[in-house]
């Protein structure tokens, strides 16, 4: 299963009347999002090639189409546990900075529309000093909190290598 989206990308700068397009995915029983401009395509769940080394949130590479694409685990990057990737999991293929990653989520959910101005930030705690958090927005009677893909992608969220930083 392969979905191309678009190339255009997003940005907060936009006039308050601007809309978001969001990508949704799930994560177990939690909601996440980003713009749809920073997708390049949704495929199917396959076998990674583990690298030495690499942080415990690193799943590994795979080879896409010639581009050799690391795959970040996003249950381990948030502090859920390692996935057990099965047939029904989804690599989403990002566009960052000057990168391409996967993200392993569990499903793609929807695209929708959010007006700019109902971006809430995400609260001050604790648990998010690892920035992995833009923003928070209320869907029907879901929060869909949306990923800082450049923080998930540096360091995929690893708490320790941010505490070592950190200390």
């Amino acid at each position: 299963m392969t979905l191309q989206l678009g190339e255009k990308h997003f940005t907060s700068a936009q006039p308050e009347s601007a809309v978001r397009r969001i990508v949704t995915f799930r994560v177990g029983d939690r909601t996440f999002g980003i713009d749809v401009g920073m997708v390049r395509e949704i495929k199917g769940w396959q076998t990674t090639t583990p690298l030495p080394h690499a942080a415990p949130h690193v799943r590994g590479v795979l080879n896409l189409r010639g581009v050799i694409l690391a795959v970040y685990d996003l249950r381990t990057a948030i502090g859920l546990g390692v996935t057990d990737a099965t047939a029904t999991h989804v690599i989403v293929v990002v566009d960052v900075e000057d990168k391409t990653a996967g993200l392993l989520v569990d499903s793609v959910s929807d695209i929708v529309d959010v007006p700019v101005s109902a971006v809430r930030p995400a609260p001050d705690l604790e648990r998010d000093e690892h920035g992995l958090i833009e923003g928070l927005v209320l869907l029907e009677n879901d929060i869909v909190a949306l990923l800082d893909l450049a923080a998930v992608i540096k360091d995929g969220g690893d708490i320790t290598a941010r505490q070592a930083r950190a200390n």
